[in-house]
Protein backbone atom coordinates (compact mmCIF):
# COMPACT_ATOMS: atom_id res chain seq x y z
CA UNK A 1 0.00 0.00 0.00
CA UNK A 2 1.16 3.29 -0.47
CA UNK A 3 1.99 5.49 2.26
CA UNK A 4 -0.23 8.36 0.66
CA UNK A 5 -3.24 5.76 0.79
CA UNK A 6 -2.71 4.62 4.52
CA UNK A 7 -4.58 5.16 6.91
CA UNK A 8 -4.14 6.11 10.80
CA UNK A 9 -3.75 2.65 12.31
CA UNK A 10 -1.63 1.49 9.34
CA UNK A 11 0.51 4.45 9.42
CA UNK A 12 1.74 3.43 13.14
CA UNK A 13 1.60 0.11 12.60
CA UNK A 14 4.14 0.59 10.54
CA UNK A 15 6.37 3.06 11.99
CA UNK A 16 6.23 0.21 14.85
CA UNK A 17 8.00 -2.27 12.35
CA UNK A 18 10.43 0.59 11.40
CA UNK A 19 11.46 0.30 14.86
CA UNK A 20 11.52 -3.38 15.32
CA UNK A 21 13.96 -3.01 12.07
CA UNK A 22 16.23 -0.66 13.42
CA UNK A 23 16.76 -2.54 16.14
CA UNK A 24 17.46 -6.08 14.06
CA UNK A 25 19.66 -3.71 11.86
CA UNK A 26 21.55 -2.45 15.03
CA UNK A 27 21.96 -6.15 16.09
CA UNK A 28 23.43 -7.02 12.58
CA UNK A 29 25.94 -4.18 12.21
CA UNK A 30 28.04 -6.12 15.02
CA UNK A 31 28.37 -9.39 13.19
CA UNK A 32 31.58 -10.42 12.06
CA UNK A 33 30.77 -10.31 8.38
CA UNK A 34 28.06 -7.71 8.26
CA UNK A 35 27.73 -6.29 5.52
CA UNK A 36 27.74 -2.69 6.68
CA UNK A 37 27.21 -0.84 2.96
CA UNK A 38 24.00 -2.41 2.33
CA UNK A 39 22.88 -2.38 5.89
CA UNK A 40 24.20 1.28 6.12
CA UNK A 41 21.87 2.03 2.82
CA UNK A 42 18.71 -0.20 4.23
CA UNK A 43 18.47 1.93 7.43
CA UNK A 44 18.96 5.63 5.73
CA UNK A 45 16.22 3.52 3.33
CA UNK A 46 14.07 3.64 6.64
CA UNK A 47 14.97 6.92 7.77
CA UNK A 48 13.25 8.61 4.44
CA UNK A 49 10.20 6.19 4.67
CA UNK A 50 9.46 7.28 8.02
CA UNK A 51 9.99 10.89 7.30
CA UNK A 52 7.06 10.23 4.68
CA UNK A 53 5.22 8.60 7.24
CA UNK A 54 5.36 11.42 9.84
CA UNK A 55 4.44 13.95 6.95
CA UNK A 56 0.93 11.19 6.19
CA UNK A 57 0.35 11.57 9.99
CA UNK A 58 0.43 14.75 10.79
CA UNK A 59 -1.77 15.41 7.59
CA UNK A 60 -3.89 12.54 8.54
CA UNK A 61 -4.50 14.08 12.16
CA UNK A 62 -4.77 18.00 10.65
CA UNK A 63 -7.80 16.73 8.84
CA UNK A 64 -9.31 15.58 11.31
CA UNK A 65 -9.05 18.10 13.63
CA UNK A 66 -9.81 20.29 10.72
CA UNK A 67 -13.41 18.10 10.49
CA UNK A 68 -13.83 17.93 14.11
CA UNK A 69 -13.14 22.17 14.36
CA UNK A 70 -16.13 22.16 11.60
CA UNK A 71 -18.58 20.43 13.26
CA UNK A 72 -17.66 22.34 16.42
CA UNK A 73 -18.37 25.33 14.23
CA UNK A 74 -21.60 23.71 12.98
CA UNK A 75 -22.93 23.42 16.64
CA UNK A 76 -22.36 26.77 17.56
CA UNK A 77 -23.85 27.81 14.71
CA UNK A 78 -26.38 25.79 15.62
CA UNK A 79 -26.89 27.85 19.08
CA UNK A 80 -26.48 31.63 17.66
CA UNK A 81 -29.22 30.42 14.99
CA UNK A 82 -31.57 29.38 17.92
CA UNK A 83 -31.17 32.56 19.73
CA UNK A 84 -32.07 34.44 16.54
CA UNK A 85 -35.15 32.25 15.86
CA UNK A 86 -37.87 34.83 15.79
CA UNK A 87 -35.56 37.89 14.07
CA UNK A 88 -33.26 36.61 11.06
CA UNK A 89 -33.37 32.82 9.71
CA UNK A 90 -36.36 30.52 8.54
CA UNK A 91 -35.60 27.24 8.76
CA UNK A 92 -35.75 27.30 4.79
CA UNK A 93 -33.02 29.55 4.72
CA UNK A 94 -31.18 27.90 7.56
CA UNK A 95 -31.54 24.39 5.03
CA UNK A 96 -29.42 26.87 2.52
CA UNK A 97 -26.82 27.22 4.47
CA UNK A 98 -23.24 26.03 4.78
CA UNK A 99 -23.67 25.16 8.61
CA UNK A 100 -26.74 22.70 7.40
CA UNK A 101 -24.88 21.57 4.61
CA UNK A 102 -21.81 19.89 6.86
CA UNK A 103 -24.93 18.97 8.91
CA UNK A 104 -26.47 16.94 6.58
CA UNK A 105 -23.05 15.37 5.15
CA UNK A 106 -22.48 14.45 8.79
CA UNK A 107 -26.10 13.01 8.97
CA UNK A 108 -24.89 11.28 5.78
CA UNK A 109 -22.21 9.61 6.60
CA UNK A 110 -23.03 8.80 10.42
CA UNK A 111 -26.74 8.39 10.39
CA UNK A 112 -26.58 10.78 13.47
CA UNK A 113 -29.04 13.33 12.57
CA UNK A 114 -28.36 15.27 16.14
CA UNK A 115 -26.30 18.49 14.39
CA UNK A 116 -29.28 18.94 11.66
CA UNK A 117 -31.99 19.37 14.90
CA UNK A 118 -29.74 21.16 16.79
CA UNK A 119 -29.74 24.38 13.78
CA UNK A 120 -33.28 24.33 12.92
CA UNK A 121 -35.83 26.70 15.02
CA UNK A 122 -38.75 24.29 14.86
CA UNK A 123 -38.56 20.56 16.39
CA UNK A 124 -39.00 18.34 13.37
CA UNK A 125 -40.53 14.30 13.79
CA UNK A 126 -39.12 11.60 11.66
CA UNK A 127 -36.68 11.96 8.85
CA UNK A 128 -34.69 15.96 9.27
CA UNK A 129 -35.16 17.68 5.90
CA UNK A 130 -32.98 17.33 2.90
CA UNK A 131 -30.32 20.62 2.69
CA UNK A 132 -31.42 22.64 -0.34
CA UNK A 133 -27.98 22.17 -1.47
CA UNK A 134 -28.66 18.10 -2.24
CA UNK A 135 -32.17 19.18 -3.34
CA UNK A 136 -31.12 20.87 -5.67
CA UNK A 137 -28.82 18.55 -7.06
CA UNK A 138 -31.56 16.04 -6.99
CA UNK A 139 -33.31 18.66 -9.48
CA UNK A 140 -30.09 18.56 -11.71
CA UNK A 141 -29.73 15.29 -12.13
CA UNK A 142 -33.43 14.39 -13.02
CA UNK A 143 -33.22 17.42 -15.57
CA UNK A 144 -30.08 15.82 -17.00
CA UNK A 145 -31.76 12.54 -17.75
CA UNK A 146 -32.94 13.16 -21.35
CA UNK A 147 -36.33 10.71 -21.14
CA UNK A 148 -37.16 11.41 -17.55
CA UNK A 149 -36.87 15.35 -17.88
CA UNK A 150 -39.81 15.09 -20.83
CA UNK A 151 -42.32 12.77 -18.92
CA UNK A 152 -45.11 14.21 -17.24
CA UNK A 153 -44.97 14.17 -13.21
CA UNK A 154 -47.36 13.46 -10.38
CA UNK A 155 -46.79 13.49 -6.81
CA UNK A 156 -49.83 11.20 -5.48
CA UNK A 157 -50.08 8.63 -2.68
CA UNK A 158 -50.37 5.42 -3.59
CA UNK A 159 -51.50 3.70 -6.96
CA UNK A 160 -52.36 6.16 -9.69
CA UNK A 161 -55.05 5.11 -12.36
CA UNK A 162 -54.85 7.09 -15.28
CA UNK A 163 -57.84 6.44 -17.99
CA UNK A 164 -57.27 6.63 -21.46
CA UNK A 165 -59.37 6.53 -24.83
CA UNK A 166 -59.02 3.10 -26.15
CA UNK A 167 -61.42 4.31 -29.17
CA UNK A 168 -63.59 6.67 -29.69
CA UNK A 169 -65.79 8.87 -32.06
CA UNK A 170 -64.89 12.38 -32.73
CA UNK A 171 -67.56 15.23 -32.19
CA UNK A 172 -70.63 15.58 -34.43
CA UNK A 173 -72.33 18.85 -36.17
CA UNK A 174 -75.50 19.65 -34.93
CA UNK A 175 -77.87 21.52 -36.87
CA UNK A 176 -80.55 22.67 -34.07
CA UNK A 177 -83.05 23.01 -35.86
CA UNK A 178 -82.80 19.59 -36.91
CA UNK A 179 -85.42 17.25 -36.00
CA UNK A 180 -82.91 14.54 -34.80
CA UNK A 181 -81.27 14.17 -31.39
CA UNK A 182 -77.46 14.83 -30.71
CA UNK A 183 -75.29 11.65 -32.06
CA UNK A 184 -74.03 9.96 -29.04
CA UNK A 185 -70.17 9.04 -29.22
CA UNK A 186 -68.95 5.36 -28.38
CA UNK A 187 -66.68 5.33 -26.20
CA UNK A 188 -64.04 2.56 -25.20
CA UNK A 189 -61.83 3.60 -22.33
CA UNK A 190 -58.30 1.91 -20.94
CA UNK A 191 -56.94 2.56 -17.68
CA UNK A 192 -53.25 2.41 -16.87
CA UNK A 193 -52.13 1.57 -13.20
CA UNK A 194 -49.03 2.97 -12.57
CA UNK A 195 -47.88 1.28 -9.05
CA UNK A 196 -44.52 2.46 -7.66
CA UNK A 197 -41.78 0.66 -7.69
CA UNK A 198 -38.66 0.97 -5.11
CA UNK A 199 -35.42 1.94 -7.60
CA UNK A 200 -32.13 1.72 -5.46
CA UNK A 201 -28.34 2.18 -6.18
CA UNK A 202 -25.31 1.18 -4.25
CA UNK A 203 -22.01 2.50 -4.24
CA UNK A 204 -19.07 1.60 -2.10
CA UNK A 205 -16.64 4.47 -1.55
CA UNK A 206 -13.64 4.82 0.18
CA UNK A 207 -12.67 6.68 3.88
CA UNK A 208 -11.24 9.45 1.77
CA UNK A 209 -14.67 10.36 0.33
CA UNK A 210 -15.59 10.72 3.78
CA UNK A 211 -13.12 13.33 4.92
CA UNK A 212 -14.65 15.53 1.49
CA UNK A 213 -16.04 19.18 2.44
CA UNK A 214 -19.75 19.25 3.28
CA UNK A 215 -20.34 20.12 -0.57
CA UNK A 216 -18.02 18.35 -2.14
CA UNK A 217 -19.48 15.36 -0.56
CA UNK A 218 -23.04 15.69 -1.54
CA UNK A 219 -21.85 17.02 -4.67
CA UNK A 220 -20.34 13.34 -5.27
CA UNK A 221 -23.20 11.10 -3.58
CA UNK A 222 -26.22 13.16 -4.97
CA UNK A 223 -24.85 13.16 -9.00
CA UNK A 224 -23.87 9.50 -9.06
CA UNK A 225 -27.15 8.13 -7.00
CA UNK A 226 -29.58 10.30 -8.40
CA UNK A 227 -28.62 10.10 -11.73
CA UNK A 228 -28.31 6.60 -11.78
CA UNK A 229 -31.45 5.97 -10.54
CA UNK A 230 -32.98 8.31 -12.95
CA UNK A 231 -30.99 6.57 -15.68
CA UNK A 232 -33.11 3.21 -14.35
CA UNK A 233 -36.38 4.92 -14.27
CA UNK A 234 -35.99 6.23 -18.19
CA UNK A 235 -34.94 2.60 -18.68
CA UNK A 236 -38.03 1.00 -16.83
CA UNK A 237 -40.19 3.27 -19.35
CA UNK A 238 -38.35 2.30 -22.52
CA UNK A 239 -39.10 -0.96 -21.81
CA UNK A 240 -42.77 -0.64 -21.10
CA UNK A 241 -43.08 1.21 -24.34
CA UNK A 242 -41.68 -1.86 -26.11
CA UNK A 243 -44.00 -4.15 -24.18
CA UNK A 244 -47.23 -2.34 -25.48
CA UNK A 245 -48.51 -4.03 -28.97
CA UNK A 246 -50.13 -1.60 -31.80
CA UNK A 247 -53.55 -3.19 -30.66
CA UNK A 248 -53.33 -2.51 -27.24
CA UNK A 249 -55.27 -3.85 -24.23
CA UNK A 250 -57.64 -2.78 -21.70
CA UNK A 251 -54.59 -1.36 -19.22
CA UNK A 252 -51.75 -0.95 -21.87
CA UNK A 253 -52.42 2.17 -24.80
CA UNK A 254 -52.07 1.22 -28.12
CA UNK A 255 -48.22 1.48 -29.60
CA UNK A 256 -47.57 1.75 -33.17
CA UNK A 257 -44.57 -0.03 -35.15
CA UNK A 258 -43.17 -0.43 -38.35
CA UNK A 259 -40.79 -2.56 -39.62
CA UNK A 260 -37.39 -2.08 -41.28
CA UNK A 261 -34.71 -4.24 -41.91
CA UNK A 262 -32.23 -0.91 -43.05
CA UNK A 263 -31.41 2.02 -41.85
CA UNK A 264 -32.80 4.64 -44.54
CA UNK A 265 -33.07 8.59 -44.32
CA UNK A 266 -36.86 8.67 -44.23
CA UNK A 267 -37.33 5.63 -41.47
CA UNK A 268 -37.88 8.43 -38.81
CA UNK A 269 -40.74 10.28 -41.16
CA UNK A 270 -42.56 6.93 -41.43
CA UNK A 271 -42.50 6.55 -37.57
CA UNK A 272 -43.21 10.04 -37.28
CA UNK A 273 -46.64 9.34 -39.89
CA UNK A 274 -47.76 7.20 -37.39
CA UNK A 275 -48.44 8.70 -34.29
CA UNK A 276 -51.63 10.58 -32.96
CA UNK A 277 -52.11 14.01 -33.38
CA UNK A 278 -51.74 14.70 -29.67
CA UNK A 279 -48.35 13.84 -30.19
CA UNK A 280 -47.25 17.58 -30.77
CA UNK A 281 -43.65 17.61 -29.25
CA UNK A 282 -42.30 14.22 -30.70
CA UNK A 283 -38.77 12.85 -29.81
CA UNK A 284 -36.54 10.11 -31.41
CA UNK A 285 -35.11 7.63 -28.41
CA UNK A 286 -32.02 5.02 -29.67
CA UNK A 287 -29.35 3.72 -28.87
CA UNK A 288 -25.94 5.86 -29.78
CA UNK A 289 -24.88 3.19 -32.38
CA UNK A 290 -27.97 3.43 -33.80
CA UNK A 291 -27.84 6.79 -34.21
CA UNK A 292 -24.60 6.44 -35.94
CA UNK A 293 -26.05 3.58 -38.65
CA UNK A 294 -28.15 7.26 -39.25
CA UNK A 295 -25.70 9.29 -40.34
CA UNK A 296 -23.79 6.76 -42.11
CA UNK A 297 -27.35 6.60 -44.61
CA UNK A 298 -27.04 10.14 -44.65
CA UNK A 299 -23.60 10.37 -45.37
CA UNK A 300 -24.22 7.83 -48.15
CA UNK A 301 -26.80 10.17 -50.12
CA UNK A 302 -23.85 12.68 -50.40
CA UNK A 303 -26.57 15.56 -49.42
CA UNK A 304 -27.48 17.39 -46.21
CA UNK A 305 -31.24 15.72 -45.77
CA UNK A 306 -31.61 15.04 -42.03
CA UNK A 307 -32.51 11.54 -41.12
CA UNK A 308 -34.20 12.78 -37.65
CA UNK A 309 -36.30 15.26 -39.45
CA UNK A 310 -35.43 18.02 -37.08
CA UNK A 311 -36.36 16.17 -34.00
CA UNK A 312 -34.29 16.05 -30.55
CA UNK A 313 -32.71 12.73 -30.61
CA UNK A 314 -32.56 11.53 -26.93
CA UNK A 315 -30.06 8.25 -25.87
CA UNK A 316 -30.98 5.45 -24.06
CA UNK A 317 -28.40 2.71 -24.50
CA UNK A 318 -31.23 -0.19 -23.13
CA UNK A 319 -32.68 -0.07 -26.22
CA UNK A 320 -30.63 -2.65 -28.92
CA UNK A 321 -28.83 -1.40 -30.91
CA UNK A 322 -29.59 -1.88 -34.75
CA UNK A 323 -26.53 -3.71 -35.65
CA UNK A 324 -27.62 -6.09 -32.31
CA UNK A 325 -30.99 -6.44 -33.09
CA UNK A 326 -32.95 -9.27 -34.57
CA UNK A 327 -35.84 -10.05 -36.00
CA UNK A 328 -38.59 -8.45 -34.07
CA UNK A 329 -36.50 -6.42 -32.00
CA UNK A 330 -37.27 -2.40 -31.69
CA UNK A 331 -34.08 0.09 -32.16
CA UNK A 332 -35.64 3.28 -32.24
CA UNK A 333 -38.37 5.28 -30.78
CA UNK A 334 -40.49 8.28 -32.01
CA UNK A 335 -43.30 9.71 -29.71
CA UNK A 336 -44.22 12.37 -26.98
CA UNK A 337 -42.89 11.69 -23.79
CA UNK A 338 -44.76 14.08 -22.37
CA UNK A 339 -48.19 13.27 -23.78
CA UNK A 340 -47.56 9.76 -23.69
CA UNK A 341 -45.97 8.38 -20.37
CA UNK A 342 -45.98 9.63 -16.96
CA UNK A 343 -43.84 9.59 -13.87
CA UNK A 344 -45.89 9.12 -10.15
CA UNK A 345 -43.61 10.14 -7.37
CA UNK A 346 -45.40 9.71 -4.57
CA UNK A 347 -42.85 10.53 -1.94
CA UNK A 348 -41.38 13.32 -3.98
CA UNK A 349 -38.56 13.26 -6.22
CA UNK A 350 -35.68 13.40 -3.19
CA UNK A 351 -34.10 10.10 -3.29
CA UNK A 352 -33.57 8.52 -0.05
CA UNK A 353 -30.21 7.85 1.72
CA UNK A 354 -28.99 5.15 3.68
CA UNK A 355 -25.39 4.69 5.13
CA UNK A 356 -23.66 1.37 5.81
CA UNK A 357 -20.23 1.45 7.47
CA UNK A 358 -19.67 -2.51 8.70
CA UNK A 359 -20.60 -4.73 6.04
CA UNK A 360 -17.53 -3.58 3.72
CA UNK A 361 -15.17 -2.32 6.84
CA UNK A 362 -12.46 -4.92 6.28
CA UNK A 363 -11.91 -3.37 3.14
CA UNK A 364 -12.00 0.55 4.41
CA UNK A 365 -15.32 1.14 2.14
CA UNK A 366 -18.57 2.60 3.31
CA UNK A 367 -21.69 1.77 1.36
CA UNK A 368 -24.36 4.05 0.50
CA UNK A 369 -28.09 3.41 -0.69
CA UNK A 370 -30.07 5.77 -2.56
CA UNK A 371 -33.52 4.88 -3.06
CA UNK A 372 -36.84 6.08 -5.01
CA UNK A 373 -40.00 5.25 -4.88
CA UNK A 374 -42.18 5.50 -8.50
CA UNK A 375 -44.11 4.27 -10.78
CA UNK A 376 -43.49 4.81 -14.47
CA UNK A 377 -45.66 3.64 -17.21
CA UNK A 378 -47.68 4.55 -20.98
CA UNK A 379 -50.77 6.70 -20.34
CA UNK A 380 -51.18 7.91 -24.12
CA UNK A 381 -52.67 5.91 -26.95
CA UNK A 382 -50.75 6.08 -30.13
CA UNK A 383 -48.39 8.51 -28.95
CA UNK A 384 -45.28 6.35 -29.52
CA UNK A 385 -43.80 4.37 -32.63
CA UNK A 386 -41.63 1.88 -32.57
CA UNK A 387 -39.26 1.03 -35.61
CA UNK A 388 -38.96 -2.60 -35.47
CA UNK A 389 -36.27 -4.68 -37.09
Amino acid sequence: MEIKEMKLEDVQTRKAELVARREAIAVEMEAEDADLDALAVEAEQLNNEERSLNDRETEILAAAEARQKELQDVMMSGKEIATERNTTMTDMEIRNSHEYNVAYAEYIKTGDDAQCRALLTQNVTGTVPVATYAEERVRTAWNREGIMSRVRKSYLKGNLKIGWEKSADGAYVHTESANSAVTEESLVLGVTTLIPQSIKKWISISDEVLDMKAEEFLDYIYDELTYRIAKKAADVLVAAIVACTTGGSDDHPMVNSITATTVSVGLVAKALAQISDEAANPVVIMNKQTWGAFKEAQAANGYGYDPFEGLPVVFNDSLSAFSAATTGVPYAIVGDLGVGAQANFPNGEGIEIKFDNLTKMEYDLVRILGREFVGIGVVGPNAFCKIVH
